[in-house]
């Protein structure tokens, strides 16, 4: 399972998750820190990522058109790099077991 980050985490993410979640990447590399919502999506789906966000509008897509892609949402409010790291470290068997699973769309995230 490979990673897209939105532009609300920080890109110094990706060289640690990289190891752990393959061909994940930062929006900003993509040129889609500046774009809406749906250019994300689209570029996610058409890509085979899965978002990870910290914003309540992906949430309401996945709802709204189901996946792929698929959401991971952490609601863990603003907080330094190393903490939004060690959650996603925490919940890892979680996210990996959401990324296997066919009939998933969204993983919230403490």
């Amino acid at each position: 399972m490979k990673l897209l980050l939105d532009q609300h985490l920080s890109r110094k993410l990706v060289p640690q998750l990289e190891s752990i979640f393959p061909g994940t990447t930062h929006v900003v590399f993509h040129g889609l820190d500046t774009r809406n919502d749906d250019a994300v999506w689209e570029f996610a789906k058409a890509d085979g990522f899965v978002i990870l966000t910290k914003d309540e509008d992906f949430q309401v897509l996945s709802f709204a058109r189901g996946h792929p892609p698929k959401v991971i949402w952490l609601r863990s409010g603003n907080g330094p790099t190393q903490q939004v790291l060690s959650i996603i470290m925490q919940h890892r068997p979680i996210i990996e077991r959401f990324g296997d699973a066919e009939d998933l769309s969204l993983l919230v995230l403490p």
